[in-house]
């Protein structure tokens, strides 16, 4: 039996009804389009992955950059360098830098260098004919550290009793490190001397090192070479150091001045 449910009868679709029916239509399409749409949260860029970079709309030769760059054992302390490093576009630059979030004492350094190179650079250094023996901070001698204002017998010897416990410095943020020199000196330090060659650091087996030599790396402590034996206990062996970012409290922001000394093997 064939039923025809054709009719000519018009259908009025401007009723308030309907009207209304097509606006809450529109409203669900607009809430699914911003629940599909990436949340960006603060992240630390010297950390982006892959899969986060490709979220982020970075391209795979510009997320590869960036991973180049970090396996140096160097940081990015800004919007800056991060471009610079990247080659991001500025558009692209502008949409996610927002959202960077770096170490306070990243943002402390980096305002007071602002303050710092907006005054007479002749002001940071000590009036006097004494010439530097070397600009490399892994050669400087107390002599060429004591030129900086605000660095005087003691602070110079403690950067080079620093620079020895860490076996050179690798970065120059590692001056902020050192007891008692505060970030304005610091500053004044970063526009003299540089990296100019990598210290040649004495890397230890992490599966072969023993309690006591592994306590002697001079960013773990007690707790922190107890949670690595643990972790070996239970992995009896690291295939690769990066599985020490498995362990539960390991600080990811220390991970790479960690394993400037560490290597699995």
């Amino acid at each position: 039996m064939f039923v025809d449910f054709y009719s000519e009868e018009k259908v009025n679709i401007d009723t308030p009804k309907v009207i209304a029916f097509h606006h809450q239509i529109d409203s669900l399409r607009k809430i699914n389009l911003e629940n599909k749409r990436l949340k960006i949260f603060p992240f630390n860029p010297n950390y982006i992955t892959d899969y986060k970079g490709a979220q982020l709309g970075m391209s795979l030769v510009e997320i590869d950059k960036l991973l180049a760059f970090r396996k140096t054992g160097k940081f990015i302390n800004s919007r800056k360098e991060f471009q610079k490093v990247t080659t991001i576009s500025d558009a692209l630059l502008n949409s996610i830098s927002p959202y960077f979030k770096f170490p306070n004492w990243v943002v402390e350094r980096n305002q007071n260098m602002q303050l710092s190179t907006s005054r007479d650079t002749r002001l940071f250094a000590k009036k006097s004919k004494y010439i530097l023996t070397s600009t490399d901070i892994n050669l400087a001698v107390k002599e060429d550290l004591k030129t900086i204002n605000g660095i005087g017998e003691k602070l110079s010897e403690r950067i080079i009793k620093y620079r020895s416990k860490l076996q050179g410095f690798s970065t120059l943020n590692q001056l902020y490190e050192v007891w008692g020199l505060d970030t304005e000196v610091v500053g004044k330090l970063l526009l003299v001397f540089k990296v100019i060659n990598l210290p040649n650091i004495k890397k230890i087996n992490v599966n072969t090192v023993s309690f006591r030599e592994l306590l002697k790396n001079p960013y773990l402590d007690y707790e922190l070479c107890k949670k690595i034996f643990e972790y070996k206990d239970e992995v009896a062996e690291l295939q690769d150091i990066s599985e020490l970012k498995n362990i539960i409290g390991f600080p990811l922001d220390l991970y790479d001045r960690i394993v400037l000394y560490l290597v699995a093997e």
